[in-house]
């Protein structure tokens, strides 16, 4: 399968994190992402979000630009640990050839290192910023980092 892990665009303050929304920037930056996303050879099939504003508004405008559904799932906050989204990779039933995941850091760096490098320490990531790993046996160590989207 292919996976293609992106954070969340800019977003502004709130002191409530989980209600923080996009900045205009974070808006446009999103989109211009998931142009280039659709444009290449990798387009997903279907986007996994995380439960807060933010991630869900990207995956928004990406599911908009690519014409995708989305679905939320509750272990992709930023807190989360990747071990989580790799049981149910690995436990999922039909699962489509390219999938989008769009959360936030420090989970997608974790997520990031844990599916190619097999550790959780993470490499950072921009926001709107995504990689496409490709991943023969979905595993620890088992991804290979095949492209990158920046905003």
């Amino acid at each position: 399968m292919k996976l293609i892990i992106m954070r969340h665009g800019e977003a502004g303050w709130h002191s409530i994190d989980q209600m923080r929304e996009l900045t205009e920037a974070g808006r446009f930056a999103s989109g211009r992402v998931a142009s280039e996303i659709a444009s290449s050879r990798w387009r997903p099939e279907l986007i996994w979000c995380s439960t807060l504003t933010r991630a869900q508004q990207t995956a928004s405008i990406v599911g908009e630009v690519m014409n995708l559904p989305i679905i939320e799932r509750p272990f992709l906050t930023p807190d989360n640990d990747p071990g989580e989204c790799l049981d149910v990779l690995l436990t999922e039933d039909n699962l489509p050839q390219t999938l989008m995941i769009v959360s936030h850091m420090p989970l997608v760096g974790s997520l990031a290192t844990l599916l190619v490098d097999g550790h959780r320490r993470g490499i950072p990531f921009m926001t709107s910023q995504a990689v496409v790993l490709d991943l023969p046996i979905v595993g620890p160590g088992c991804g290979d980092l095949k492209a990158q989207f920046l905003a």
